[in-house]
Formats: C-alpha cells, structure tokens, sequence
C-alpha cells in the first residue's frame, strides 16, 4: 500500500502542475472575454473534443488495459488491432461531428441566446479547428493506457503536463495577433505533439510494435463489449459537464450561464481531477493483475482504504471550497472583463458545486473495482439512472426557483444518489466494505475534525475579510492548512502520523 501511495504521489505532483496550466487556460479566458459569447464560443467548441477525448478515448483506454492483461490475449496482435479500431473511430466520429456541426451548435444555442451571426460562425471555426484534435486525443489516451500497464505512469502524466503548456502557450500567443480562433488552432498542434510525445515514449519500452490489423479475434470482440458501458459509467463527469451545457439553454436560465457554469465547473473540478487521476491512472493497471492473480484480500483493501484517503483529502478541501467560494472566484477569475457581477452570479454555483467533489470522486474510483471484476453493466445501469433521470428532474424542479444553480444542485443530488447505490451494491455483489482494511475506530475519526473544521472555516470566511482579496485568499488558505494540520494530529488521524515519522526519519537521516 506504500507503494501504491509513493507511486500515486509522484502522479499527483505531475498532475498538479497540467492541471495548473489547464485551469490557467481557463482563467484567462475569462480575463481576455469575460462571459461574452466568444467565451462561450470557445468552451462550446472544446466540449466535443474533450468528451470524446475523456470519455471515448478513456473507455477504450480501460477496456485495452483489461483485455491486454488477460493471460489468453495475443498481446502483439492485440495492440495492432486495437490502434485500428480506436484510429478509425476517432475519424468516423468526427468526420459525422464535423458534418453536423451547425445543427450541433443550434442545438447549445437557443433562440433566446441573442448570439449574433458572427459570434456563431467564429463558434463554427473554433469547432472546425478543435474537432479534428478528437482523433490526436483519442490515440493519446490509448498509448496512455499501453505506458501505464508498463508502469510508466509518470510518461503518460507528464504527456498531459506538455498538452496543457501548449495549449496556453499557443493560445495565447497567438490570441493577440489572430484574436479568439488561435484557441482552435491551439487544440490542434498541441494534441499532434502530446501524441508525438506517447508514441516516442511507448517506442522505447521496446513491447509490441503499434501497427494496423483488421483480424477480428475473441479480444476485439471482448473490447467492444467493454467499450460502450465503460463510456457511460466511466464518463460521469464528462456527461455532466455535456447536459449542463445542454440544460443551460433548454431551461433558458439566461445568456452568461453558460460561462458561468463553465468556470464554476472547472473550478470544483481541479482539486477533484487531480486526485482521481492519479489514483485512477495507477490503481487500474494494478487491480486488473491483482484480479488476474485472484487476490482478492488485496483488492478489497484497496477499496476500504483508498475511499478513506479520498474522503480525508477531499473533505477539507471541500469544506474551505465552500466557504471561501466567493474569493476563490474572485482570485482565479476576476480580472478585466470578469467583473464583480460576473462574480456574484458565479460564486454560488461554486459553492453547491464543490459540495459534489467527494461523490463525484468516489464515482469514478468505485467504477474500477468493477471493471476490474469485468462488470461494466451494474455501473452504467446506475450511472444511466443518476445521470439522465435524477440529475435532469432536480435541474428542471428547481430552474424556476434556483435559476442557474439548478444546474449545480442536479450534479451534487444525482452525484450523491449514485455513490450510495454503488457502495450498496458493491457490498452486495461483490463483498467490496467500505471498512475493509480499516477498523470502526479509524473509520469514524475524521467526523469530529470536520466539524470543528468548517466551523472555524465559517468564523475565518466571515470575520477575516481584507480589502485585497489575496490578502483574504492567503489568510484562508493559512487558517485552512494549520487548522487541517492542528485537528487531523490532535485526532490522532493514522494517515498523518505516518506521514510524520516518514518525513521525521527523513530529516534525521540528512542530517
């Protein structure tokens, strides 16, 4: 289990810094527009590309690291078959895309939108440029999976780390000279050479040659079985960000909505994506070869103690999110034309959106024991449920009374639904316990740090306000980490301990 945790540590760091860029990215395209429809533009356009990227390209990415571990693949053979079936369903998808594209946009932007022609075709081109980088991604996630079931996990974080530096470098740069479009053109080069970067890195394992076969073989089929519930189960996040956007214009909640669900969304998703994917990216190589040794104790441990990490990262951050939410936008986001109103209109769907960062979290990493025990049914069924019959009904329920937020409280309630029926059935099914590896005394520990975190986290939200919003920022930030810190060793919090006499014994040795 130390192990794993250096492993995921070391992916975390990686992670932390793509991330930065990535939500820099976003940042400033708030600086440069603001919530005007050229933003809206824009994230409109990179909706597709990343979902097929996220989503698509991750559900084949799985089923791959699935199939490629079972003792019975041709291994040689497979990695050519499955390079051709995922490069020519990146094409065919986004050739039919592109060929829909003014029907896909009039679909995201209502009558009521009041987009002029020329904010729509400048959508249009931004959504040529991008659409084409879907099949670059696609490809990039498959080589992923083929570095992490060799253990090069830090290639594949790292090949994340080089798209989003160039993605904002690009952007960027050329925004001032070529305006807007350089977005678009940007998703394009920066996806040619994160590919470049995999396939380099994959050459050097020396493993099966990457080639084109159409043999089809009990592994192609396995990997179509695998691919279309993995796509729904193992996209949850991705298929809310895509019927937020969606619902935004259906339900008519107004024309800056859609930015402002946009930034509220990446906001609560930076902490939570960092974590999962660094667990995710190491933890399914692993439980698929623990599956296939039948070690299953291990497996189970796993579970009980990687929720529990989860839930003690995740709850702090989730509780100063929440209370500082107001300022986070402030700091991150208002600058030039994201104005103080845009502000006031964002700062509380932040706040209803990081209450969903632990439950979303958990979603994902649930998924993987299940896929691990080849059972991508029971989670798609749930996540099918959740996503477009819970999370629907809450956002059309309170559009009229919550306005733009019933975007936000449709994710947290549905997010949270489907978390308790994964845990029960996961219990049921498979005897994956929320303890396993962990007793009663450890489990309930953190309750009471929680508590009086959030309220010192109130008083600090409310009494400890600056004129400068950084000098507010740091204080918090400054308050948050001691009183973590303070309470997680005053409790007695195993993790914590552990983590000190590692670093003591460390100190001592340099010294």
């Amino acid at each position: 289990m130390n192990k794993f945790l250096k492993i995921v540590g070391a992916v975390a760091v990686i992670n932390i810094v793509a991330r930065v860029f990535g939500f820099l990215r976003e940042a400033i395209i708030g600086y440069q527009y603001g919530s005007t429809h050229i933003a809206d533009g824009i994230f409109t356009a990179y909706t597709i590309p990343n979902f097929l990227y996220l989503v698509v390209g991750g559900a084949f990415t799985t089923a791959v690291i699935s199939i490629y571990n079972k003792k019975t693949t041709d291994q040689s053979l497979f990695v050519k078959q499955s390079f051709t079936i995922v490069t020519i369903t990146g094409i065919v998808m986004t050739v039919i895309v592109l060929a829909l594209t003014t029907p896909i946009l009039n679909m995201f932007y209502d009558d009521s939108s009041n987009i002029t022609p020329e904010d729509f075709e400048l959508a249009k081109h931004l959504f040529y440029w991008m659409m084409p980088s879907s099949i670059l991604l696609m490809l990039a996630s498959w080589y992923s999976g083929l570095l992490n079931v060799n253990s090069k996990f830090h290639l594949s974080s790292f090949a994340i780390l080089i798209y989003n530096i160039l993605f904002l470098v690009i952007a960027v740069g050329l925004s001032e000279v070529i305006g807007p479009i350089s977005y678009g053109i940007s998703a394009f080069f920066s996806a040619v050479l994160m590919v470049y970067f995999l396939a380099r890195g994959y050459r050097k394992l020396d493993g099966p040659s990457v080639g084109v076969s159409f043999i089809r073989t009990q592994s192609t089929r396995d990997l179509w079985i695998m691919v279309f519930p993995i796509m729904i189960g193992g996209g949850t996040i991705q298929i809310y960000a895509m019927l937020q956007r969606f619902f935004v214009g259906v339900l008519s909640l107004g024309d800056s909505a859609i930015s402002v669900v946009n930034y509220a969304s990446r906001l609560t998703q930076f902490p939570q994506s960092i974590l999962i994917t660094a667990v995710t990216t190491v933890i399914y190589p692993i439980l698929s070869r623990k599956e296939a040794e039948d070690d299953h104790q291990s497996i189970k441990e796993l579970y009980g103690k990687g929720l529990h990490y989860l839930l003690l990262l995740l709850g702090p951050v989730t509780i100063f999110s929440y209370f500082y939410a107001e300022n986070l936008v402030q700091v991150i986001y208002e600058y030039r034309n994201f104005t103080a109103d845009v502000t006031a209109i964002t700062a509380p769907v932040v706040a209803i959106f990081v209450l969903s960062m632990f439950f979303l979290a958990a979603n994902t990493y649930i998924t993987r024991f299940y896929y691990a025990k080849g059972d991508s049914t029971a989670p798609v069924v749930l996540s099918l449920l959740n996503v477009f019959v819970v999370n629907i009904a809450v956002m059309y329920v309170m559009a009229e009374s919550a306005g733009v937020s019933a975007i936000a409280w449709g994710t947290l309630i549905s997010s949270i639904v489907n978390t308790v029926m994964l845990v029960i059935y996961a219990s049921v099914k498979y005897d994956l316990k929320l303890g396993a590896g962990l007793n009663k005394k450890e489990l309930l520990k953190p309750i009471v740090p929680f508590i009086v975190l959030t309220f010192i986290m109130y008083i600090s939200s409310k009494y400890f306000i600056f004129d400068y919003k950084w000098i507010t920022f740091m204080v918090g930030l400054t308050v948050f980490g001691l009183s973590t810190v303070i309470l997680y060793v005053m409790f007695q919090i195993k993790e914590i301990e552990q983590f000190y006499k590692k670093l003591k014994s460390k100190l001592v040795k340099t010294n």
